[in-house]
C-alpha cells in the first residue's frame, strides 16, 4: 500500500525535474541547481540606504575604496550626468559604515546600501574641523557644492534603490545620522530638502515645525526630553541629562542635516520644534513627553 502511495509522487517529481529547461539550470562545480522553483516567502535584506561624501577627488576615492579597507556599493562622479561606479553587488556587504547605530541597530554594514558621493567636502583638514566645531566656529568652514547633474543622478540611483528595497523614508541616513561622534558627511551643503521633494528621506511639515516652535517659546523641552526625542528618531545616544560630548555630536548630526544654517550641536527651541515635528510625522508611536 506504501508502493503504491508513493509511486505517484515519485512521478510527479520526475515530471517536475524533466520539465526543467536549460534557462533554469545553472551547473556549478560538482553540482546543478535547479532554479525552476521559486519561494515567495522571502524579502530585501537591505533596510538602510546611508549616504556619504568622499572628502576628495574621484581618482583618490575610487583608490581607497577599490583597496582592503573600506569600499561602498556605488560611487557617484560629479559628471558626466548618468554615469554611477558600482563597486559592490547590492547582495553583498560594503564596509562603508563602520562602527554604527540606528534605530536601536547596530553593525548598518549588514542592512545597508552605500552611496559614496564624489565632493570635497570642507575646506580645513580634520584636525581644524574639530577644532573649528569644538569652538562653535562653524561659519568659519565653507563646504563644498552638490552641483545639479550629481544630484538629479543621485536621485535617479536612490529611487531606484528605495523602490526596489522598500526602504522606510527614516532609513534614508546621513553617515554623520549612524556615527555622529566620527562622521560629519555628507554636510550641511548637502540638499536633503530637495532629496525629500524628490521622494527620498524624511522633512517635516512647515506647519507643524511653526506650531512646535510656537509651544516652545515659552519652555523649551529639557535636555533629558531632548535626547528621548533624538533617541526616538533614531540615533544611538544615551540618555544622561547632561549635554556631554554624545549629545553635542548628535545634535550636530541632526541641526547639519535639518537645520544647516546653524549645527554648532547647542540645543533650542527651533531644534527641539523641528524633531518634534518629524516625530509627529514619521513617528508619532515613539514621541516622548514634555
Amino acid at each position: 500500500m506504501r508502493y503504491r502511495v508513493m509511486l505517484p509522487l515519485l512521478i510527479l517529481t520526475l515530471m517536475l525535474g524533466a520539465c526543467a529547461g536549460p534557462e533554469t539550470l545553472e551547473r556549478r562545480a560538482g553540482y546543478t541547481v535547479d532554479h525552476s522553483q521559486v519561494a515567495p516567502s522571502h524579502n530585501s535584506r537591505v533596510r538602510h540606504l546611508v549616504l556619504h561624501y568622499t572628502d576628495g577627488d574621484e581618482a583618490e576615492a575610487l583608490a581607497t575604496l577599490t583597496g582592503p579597507r573600506v569600499s561602498s556599493h556605488y560611487v557617484l562622479p560629479r559628471g558626466p550626468r548618468g554615469r554611477v561606479y558600482q563597486l559592490v553587488d547590492e547582495s553583498r556587504r560594503a564596509w562603508h559604515a563602520g562602527a554604527s547605530r540606528w534605530k536601536g541597530g547596530s553593525d548598518l554594514n549588514a542592512t545597508s546600501i552605500g552611496i559614496e558621493i564624489i565632493n570635497a567636502g570642507p575646506d580645513h583638514r580634520a584636525a581644524e574641523i574639530e577644532r573649528l566645531l569644538a569652538t562653535d566656529r562653524a561659519g568659519a568652514i565653507a563646504w563644498a557644492p552638490y552641483p545639479e547633474e550629481q544630484l538629479s543622478t543621485l536621485i535617479a540611483l536612490s529611487r531606484d534603490i528605495i523602490d526596489r528595497h522598500g526602504i522606510e523614508a527614516t532609513n534614508v541616513v546621513a553617515h554623520s545620522d549612524i556615527a555622529p561622534t566620527r562622521k560629519i558627511d555628507p554636510g550641511p551643503a548637502f540638499p536633503w530638502r530637495r532629496l525629500h521633494e524628490a521622494g527620498i528621506g524624511p522633512w517635516p511639515e512647515p506647519s507643524a515645525v511653526a506650531r512646535w516652535r510656537t509651544r516652545f517659546a515659552g519652555e523649551s523641552p529639557s535636555l533629558t526630553r531632548l535626547q528621548e526625542a533624538l533617541a526616538a528618531w533614531g540615533y544611538g545616544l544615551a540618555i544622561t541629562g547632561e549635554a556631554d560630548p554624545p549629545t553635542r555630536a548628535v545634535l550636530r548630526a541632526f541641526q547639519m542635516r535639518f537645520r544647516p544654517a546653524d549645527y554648532r550641536g547647542l540645543p533650542d527651541a527651533e531644534t527641539a520644534a523641528i524633531l518634534w515635528a518629524l516625530l509627529e510625522r514619521y513617528r508619532p508611536e515613539a514621541m516622548p513627553g514634555r
